[in-house]
C-alpha cells in the first residue's frame, strides 16, 4: 500500500468525522432545521448563559440564543430562545417561560409550557410570560429562616416546660390554693363538706314551694318515691304478654315523666284488668347518651309514672306493678323503650331492691 494511499485514506477519515461532528452540533443548534424565534422577558436568569438548551414538555426543542441586559435599572433581561418549528402548534401566546436547572446545582435550562388550546400561536419574534426563577441561594436563606422559626419555638416550648416544673413544683410543696386542697387534709375535708352541703342544699330546693313543681314534671322529687316498687331485675321466666312503646309515643319530652298520649296504655291496662297475673313489670331505657345518673333517674321516673296511671285508672292489685329504670340503652335497638311484661301467676317469686 503506497504512502499517498494512506495519506487519502486519512484526510478522507478526518474528513467524515469533521464532517459528523458538524452534522452532530448543527442537529443540536437547530443549524439544519427550519425555526423561529420567541422572546422572554426575566427580572433575573438566575446564571443561565447563551447556547442554553430549551426544552418543550420535557424536549429539546430549542436553544437560548442570546440574553440581552437592560439598558435602564427598570427593565427586564430579554432572553432570546430559537424554537423548532414544529413546536409552534403548542407554543401558544399564553405560554410560560420558567429557567430550571439540572439538580439543585445542574446547568440552567428554559421550559416552555404548553399555551391553551384556544389561544392563537406565537408569531416569530413574539413574546411570552415568564416565571421567575427558584435561586439555590434564595433557597437556601429560606431553609435558614425555617430553622430560625423552629429554634425560637423550641425555646418557648421550653420555657412552658420550665413554668410547669415551677407550678408542680408549687403544687407539690402545698404553695397556693391548688396545693393546699391537695396536700391539707383539713383544707380537703373542708371542701368535701362544701360539696356535701350543696348537695343537702340542692335536695331542699327539690322539695321548696316555688320549686317543687318543676322537679315533679321531670319526676325528680324524691328518690325513694320513685323506687317504692323498683325491683332489681326480671324474672327467669319469659312473660305472657308484652306491650312496647317508645317514649315519645308516651311523653311529652324524651327525658321527662310528663305524660302525653297516657291513653296509648289503655290496652296494657284494659289486660291487666281482664287478666289473672303474679306480676307486670313497666321497664324504661334511655337514649344512648347522655350523664348516666340523669338518664337512670328520668328512667326510673317514666316508668313509675306509667304505673301511677294503670293503677289509677283500672281496677286491679297494683302491687303487683313492678318498675325498672333502665338508664342508657347500650344496643340501638331498644333506645327509649317502654316495655311491659306481664308473667302468670306462677312466676311469684321477684327480688325487690332494698331501701
Amino acid at each position: 500500500m503506497s504512502k499517498a494511499f494512506r495519506l487519502g485514506a486519512f484526510i478522507f477519515g478526518g474528513l467524515l468525522v469533521l464532517a459528523a461532528g458538524i452534522f452532530l452540533i448543527g442537529n443540536k443548534e437547530f443549524l439544519f432545521s427550519s425555526t423561529y424565534t420567541v422572546r422572554a422577558d426575566f427580572q433575573n436568569v438566575a446564571g443561565l448563559i447563551d447556547g442554553a438548551e430549551v426544552r418543550v414538555a420535557g424536549l429539546h426543542e430549542g436553544t437560548v440564543k442570546q440574553i440581552i441586559l437592560p439598558k435602564r435599572a427598570q427593565d427586564k433581561v430579554v432572553v432570546v430562545m430559537e424554537l423548532d418549528s414544529p413546536t409552534r402548534a403548542v407554543v401558544k401566546q399564553d405560554s410560560v417561560a420558567s429557567i430550571k436547572s439540572e439538580g439543585l446545582l445542574g446547568d440552567k435550562y428554559v421550559e416552555v409550557s404548553f399555551g391553551s388550546e384556544n389561544a392563537p400561536r406565537i408569531q416569530d419574534g413574539g413574546t411570552i410570560e415568564s416565571s421567575p426563577p427558584m435561586d439555590i441561594s434564595d433557597l437556601i436563606q429560606k431553609t435558614d429562616e425555617i430553622l430560625d422559626t423552629a429554634k425560637d419555638t423550641m425555646r418557648n416550648v421550653d420555657t412552658a416546660t420550665g413554668n410547669l416544673k415551677d407550678i408542680s413544683g408549687k403544687i407539690n410543696s402545698g404553695q397556693g390554693t391548688v396545693g393546699e386542697l391537695i396536700n391539707n387534709k383539713s383544707m380537703y375535708r373542708q371542701a368535701n363538706a362544701g360539696v356535701a352541703a350543696f348537695r343537702d342544699d340542692m335536695e331542699a330546693l327539690k322539695h321548696n314551694f316555688f320549686l317543687r313543681g318543676f322537679f315533679k314534671k321531670r319526676g325528680y322529687e324524691d328518690s325513694d318515691t320513685l323506687n317504692k316498687y323498683a325491683i332489681a331485675h326480671l324474672p327467669p321466666e319469659r312473660p305472657v304478654k308484652e306491650f312496647t312503646y317508645h317514649t315519645q309515643q308516651i311523653f311529652s319530652k324524651p327525658d321527662t315523666a310528663k305524660l302525653r298520649h297516657e291513653k296509648d296504655l289503655n290496652a296494657a291496662g284494659e289486660f291487666l284488668q281482664s287478666t289473672k297475673f303474679a306480676l307486670a313489670v313497666i321497664a324504661v331505657s334511655g337514649g344512648l347518651t347522655g350523664e348516666t345518673d340523669k338518664t337512670r333517674t328520668y328512667t326510673e321516673a317514666q316508668a313509675d309514672a306509667v304505673r301511677d296511671y294503670i293503677a289509677q285508672h283500672y281496677r286491679l292489685d297494683d302491687t303487683r306493678i313492678k318498675t325498672m329504670g333502665l338508664g342508657k340503652a347500650t344496643d340501638p335497638d331498644d333506645s327509649r323503650r317502654i316495655e311491659i311484661l306481664v308473667y302468670p301467676e306462677a312466676n311469684a317469686g321477684v327480688a325487690q331492691k332494698s331501701h
